[in-house]
């Protein structure tokens, strides 16, 4: 185990007992925000010792030692300027290793022979199909697209979901998803696009694609690898971000994972309701604007409301088709 990991487990322990106060937690505030890894041990100890156990906060899989003692000396670090804390409320990891997705994975074993399909996932259910064309559809909950693969261009209706598309190349046909007045062009790249009501999110990881609301007589906006937009269904882009980072987050459910990173609380209970039966209702309005971090697996919404319980110190009711935060 590394140093940070040591220290963020005695910090974790030194919460959990009757030496905490308002100067420990200002301590603790510095030490977080002295440096992005601290943050990841912190969740990573914080997350074992609410929801697991103490073995799992020390490192699971061989014996478990006692708790350290806890000794000032190894928190004196060196700070850069920094914002206050007061409005980024950290939560908690899955672990420190990889997760695994629980979500219904459907893998094809051949490429899918018809020119024409139709993709359906249920509520919670993740599907990852590959084409006939040798392209890749990853389809997230509760999503529906309308395949068509023709000779000169390949057409993919997004009826509603998302879904990502890792494109085979042939520039001889471009590969379109219409998402309703929105379309985004590739020929071989990797993009995924949302669908909401009001239009369309766009997020590129890999190539190029181009962007236009067929209302609208603006030309094509170009996405390069690591930008996002969202195109309105009845305007021309406004904005395109480079943001690798977010990209990435947003990303996350291909894995299985909703990442947060000083999301709001509502928008966080808004994601996990997509993948569950079991709904997140937030009681206390008050809490919507609350800021959260954290990376947490899409079909434990039970973890995510303990977490939030632990971090801002709430009442969590849970039951068995609803849980109610505040």
């Amino acid at each position: 185990m590394s140093t940070i990991d040591d220290i963020a487990a005695q910090w974790v322990a030194r919460q959990a007992s009757t030496q905490w106060d308002n100067e420990a937690q200002a301590q603790l505030d510095d030490w977080l925000m002295a440096d992005v890894r601290h943050q990841g041990a912190h969740f990573r100890a914080q997350a074992a010792w609410l929801m697991l156990d103490r073995a799992s906060v020390m490192g699971a899989g061989g014996s478990v030692p006692e708790v350290p003692e806890f000794n000032d000396t190894p928190f004196v670090v060196t700070l850069a300027p920094h914002p206050p804390l007061t409005r980024r409320r950290i939560l908690t990891t899955l672990g420190g290793g990889a997760v695994a997705a629980s979500l219904t994975v459907g893998l094809g074993l051949a490429y899918a022979l018809k020119d024409r399909v139709n993709l359906t996932t249920e509520v919670g259910e993740l599907r990852k199909i590959p084409l006939k064309d040798r392209s890749i559809a990853s389809v997230n909950t509760d999503s529906r697209l309308e395949i068509d693969l023709k000779t000169s261009q390949r057409d993919i209706r997004l009826i509603r979901g998302e879904a990502w598309f890792d494109v085979a190349k042939d520039k001889t046909r471009p590969f379109v998803v219409a998402a309703g007045n929105v379309r985004v062009r590739a020929v071989g790249t990797a993009f995924s696009v949302r669908k909401f009501d009001h239009g369309a999110e766009v997020l590129v990881t890999e190539g190029v694609v181009e962007v236009w609301n067929t209302n609208t007589d603006t030309a094509p906006a170009r996405l390069t690898a690591g930008t996002r937009t969202f195109a309105p269904d009845a305007a021309a882009l406004k904005t395109v971000e480079f943001r690798p980072d977010a990209v990435d987050r947003a990303l996350a459910w291909r894995e299985g994972q909703i990442a947060l990173d000083n999301d709001t609380l509502q928008t966080a209970v808004n994601e996990f309701n997509r993948y569950n039966s079991q709904k997140i209702r937030l009681a206390d309005p008050a809490l919507n604007d609350a800021r959260l971090v954290g990376w947490f697996r899409t079909d434990q919404p039970e973890t995510f409301a303990r977490a939030v319980h632990g971090a801002l110190n709430v009442t969590v009711n849970i039951r068995n088709d609803e849980i109610i935060i505040g």
